[in-house]
């Protein structure tokens, strides 16, 4: 696991849209085959390779996260720009921090703002069409995975 906080067995999927899907662990397992270039926000597709499948991927990778566990949507200023994480029962959760490679470290995931409204994200150019991508590659996922 490569992300920030990762083992917290204790935060478990508050319904199950997803077959399989019980922590953030198993979702970030799953997400390492969902993530792409199209699901990456244009402007950091240049940053998105197989070795970093996370780039560009924060804020649709955060709606998920709440679809399935809940909690609230965070942001933080990276310096050079505003990237999402979740807050689940008071612990923080960032399946995407590793795009920040060894700045990763440097992150502070305490007293940042709430995100915007949801609506008002998913309103953002292209956000609303990458958020059902990767949802529609998470179901593709788990529905090949049970087929096994």
């Amino acid at each position: 696991m490569s992300y920030y906080n990762h083992g917290h067995t204790e935060i478990k999927a508050v319904n199950q849209l997803y077959k399989g899907i019980e922590t953030p662990d198993d979702l970030y397992e799953a997400l390492l085959h969902c993530w792409t270039r199209e699901t990456c926000t244009a402007r950091l597709r240049n940053k998105y390779s197989e070795s970093n499948k996370t780039a560009g991927q924060c804020a649709i990778t955060a709606f998920l996260v709440q679809d399935i566990f809940g909690g609230e949507i965070r942001e933080l200023d990276t310096g050079r720009g505003l990237h999402c994480y979740n807050v689940i029962d008071g612990v923080a959760i960032d399946l995407t921090s590793e795009q920040f490679g060894e700045d990763a470290a440097k992150l502070c995931y305490e007293n940042n703002p709430l995100q915007p409204a949801r609506e008002i994200r998913m309103a953002e150019t292209q956000k609303g069409e990458r958020y059902e991508l990767l949802k529609n590659n998470l179901e593709s996922y788990i529905l090949k995975s049970c087929q096994k």
